[in-house]
């Protein structure tokens, strides 16, 4: 069920980020899906390492932080996906 989960999570974090960076992604939603997972890992690592990785009541700080991975890697991996995918349809 863990990875479910996973993929739910990273699956609407991917949308979420992908909502608040202007401008259009070109990246599909498969990869959308994978690099808000990898957003997800890295802002649970984040909130482990900041001590507010479990806190009584919402996790406010690890989620923010979570979503704020996830804007990172969906920006990042769009603009090296779209480099790829273009370099591709040069050649």
């Amino acid at each position: 069920m863990g990875w479910l989960w996973a993929i739910i999570v990273g699956f609407v974090l991917g949308l979420i980020a992908k909502a608040i960076i202007p401008g259009k992604q070109h990246s599909p939603l498969w990869l959308i899906t994978i690099f808000g997972i990898a957003g997800a890992v890295l802002g649970n690592w984040l909130a482990v390492a900041f001590g507010i990785g479990e806190t009584a009541g919402i996790d406010w700080g690890r989620h923010a932080l979570q979503l704020g991975a996830a804007v990172l890697i969906v920006f990042l991996g769009d603009m090296a996906y779209s480099s790829i995918r273009g370099s591709r349809q040069k050649a």
